[in-house]
C-alpha cells in the first residue's frame, strides 16, 4: 500500500497539501524524489514480513495444528504435512488478500491521503535500515547502469494525456461536458496560428477613409459593427480602426469631424504568428483588434476578442442566416463548411493531423491531400471516412459531405 500510494500520488496535489502545512505530504514528496531508497525500504519490509510469516507459520502454527490433528486420530505421517500445508495455504491466502490486494485497492482509491499517512513510517524504516538500504540502492543502480537504464527519464505530459484526464474527469462526473469542451478549445487555440484565429478578409467589413459623411453614416447603419477597419487608397493599406461609439456624439450633434482623428491604432501580426503571441498583442491593442498580414504585405483578416472566445466556446451566430460550420444529417453523415478549423474537424472525426501544417481549415486540408483544386463530386478516402466535395464557390471549397465508408 505504501509503495503504490507514494508512486501513484500526484506531485502537484501533494505540493498543495505540503504548502498548507502537511508534514506527511512533504515527506511523501521527498520519498518520491529518491525512488531507489524508497523502493529499497519497501522491499526490506516486504521481505522481512515474508520471512517471519514463513518461519512463524511452519515452526509454530504448523506444529500446533499437526498436534491437534494427531489428537483427533490422524497418524503422525499424515498429520505433520497436512498441518503445515493447511497453515501455509491459509497464510498465503491471507497475505494475498490482506497484505496485497486490499491495501493496493485502498492506495489506488485515494493515493494522496494514504501517502501522507504512511510516508512518516517509511522514513523511520529508511533511517533504521540505512546501511542495508544504501547497499540495495547502490546495487540496483549498478544493475541499471549495466542495462543502460541509468539515465533518469523526464516525465512529460502530452496533450493527448491531458485530454484523457479531462475525459476521465467528465466520465466520473467531476467535470461537466461544457467545462471539458472549453478546456479542449483552449488547447486547440494554443496550437493555432493567427491565420487559424482570424476572420478572413472577404468577411471583414471595412470603411474607406475618403468616403463622404453620408456614405459613412449609411455604411455604419448597414454594418452593425462596433469596430471597423479603415483603409486609405488601397484596401490592403489599413490605417486604423474606427469605434462606432467615437463617432456617435459628433454624428448625433451634426458637428463636423475628421475621421483620421477618430481612428485607433491596431497592431499588425503575421499570419503564421502563434496564437499566444497574438493574444499578448491583442491584450495591449487600443482598438481591441489586430490586423493580420502575410509576408508580402497583403491584408489577410482581423482578430478580435470575440474570435478568441468563439475558438474556445464555439460560434456565436449573429443571425439565423449565419452558416454553421458542421451539420449532422439524419443518416449520421456530416455536412462541413470549408472554413471549419481543421483541428475541430480532426477532433470530430478522431483524426490525427500534422502539427507542422501549412493550412488551418478543412478546405486547406482537402487541398493538401488531393494536391490540386478539386471538382464538385470528387471524393477523398481518409481512413474509414469518405470526404466528398459537394459545393465550390469559385476556386474556394465551400461544402464537404463526410461519412463513414461503411454507411
Amino acid at each position: 500500500m505504501s509503495e503504490l500510494a507514494v508512486v501513484s500520488a500526484r506531485p502537484a496535489r501533494l505540493q498543495v497539501l505540503a504548502d498548507r502545512g502537511s508534514k506527511g505530504a512533504a515527506t511523501a514528496i521527498s520519498l518520491a524524489k529518491d525512488p531507489g531508497r524508497f523502493l529499497s525500504s519497501v522491499q526490506i519490509g516486504i521481505t522481512l514480513v515474508g520471512v517471519l510469516a514463513g518461519a512463524f507459520s511452519g515452526a509454530t502454527l504448523g506444529a500446533r495444528l499437526s498436534a491437534i490433528l494427531i489428537e483427533v486420530g490422524l497418524s503422525e505421517g499424515i498429520a505433520l504435512p497436512l498441518g503445515v500445508g493447511l497453515v501455509v495455504v491459509a497464510i498465503t491466502y491471507l497475505s494475498l488478500i490482506v497484505g496485497e490486494l486490499v491495501p493496493k485497492q485502498i492506495a489506488l482509491r485515494n493515493p494522496e491521503q494514504v501517502a501522507i499517512r504512511v510516508a512518516p513510517m517509511m522514513r523511520i524504516i529508511a533511517r533504521f535500515a540505512f546501511p542495508l538500504i544504501w547497499m540495495l540502492d547502490r546495487s540496483g543502480k549498478l544493475v541499471l547502469r549495466l542495462l543502460r537504464q541509468s539515465r533518469t527519464q523526464d516525465r512529460h505530459v502530452s496533450d493527448e494525456e491531458v485530454r484523457l484526464i479531462v475525459a476521465e474527469a467528465e466520465s466520473t462526473g467531476a467535470m461537466n461536458p461544457a467545462e471539458s469542451q472549453m478546456i479542449a478549445g483552449v488547447m486547440r487555440v494554443a496550437d493555432r496560428s493567427a491565420r487559424g484565429l482570424m476572420t478572413p478578409r472577404h468577411e471583414v467589413e471595412m470603411l474607406d477613409v475618403a468616403c463622404s459623411r453620408a456614405d459613412l453614416m449609411r455604411q455604419l447603419k448597414d454594418h452593425h459593427r462596433s469596430r471597423l477597419p479603415v483603409w486609405e487608397k488601397d484596401p490592403h493599406n489599413i490605417i486604423g480602426v474606427l469605434a462606432t461609439g467615437d463617432i456617435l456624439a459628433p454624428a448625433l450633434m451634426n458637428e463636423p469631424f475628421d475621421l483620421h482623428e477618430l481612428l485607433r491604432e491596431a497592431p499588425v501580426v503575421r499570419d503564421e504568428q502563434s496564437a499566444l503571441d497574438v493574444i499578448d498583442r491583442l491584450r495591449m491593442a487600443p482598438a481591441h483588434m489586430v490586423l493580420v498580414y502575410d509576408d508580402y504585405g497583403h491584408f489577410e483578416g482581423i482578430i478580435t476578442p470575440m474570435d478568441l472566445l468563439e475558438a474556445i466556446t464555439g460560434d456565436f451566430p449573429d443571425s439565423e442566416t449565419d452558416e454553421p460550420k458542421v451539420v449532422i444529417r439524419a443518416d449520421g453523415s456530416y455536412l462541413v463548411a470549408g472554413w471549419m478549423p481543421v483541428d475541430e474537424f480532426a477532433d470530430l472525426l478522431s483524426l490525427e493531423i500534422d502539427t507542422d501544417r501549412g493550412y488551418e481549415t478543412v478546405a486547406g486540408f482537402v487541398l493538401e491531400k488531393i494536391g490540386r483544386l478539386p471538382e464538385v463530386s470528387e471524393h477523398l478516402a481518409l481512413l474509414n471516412w469518405s470526404i466528398e466535395v459537394v459545393d465550390m464557390d469559385g476556386r474556394r471549397i465551400d461544402k464537404l459531405l463526410v461519412k463513414r465508408v461503411d454507411q
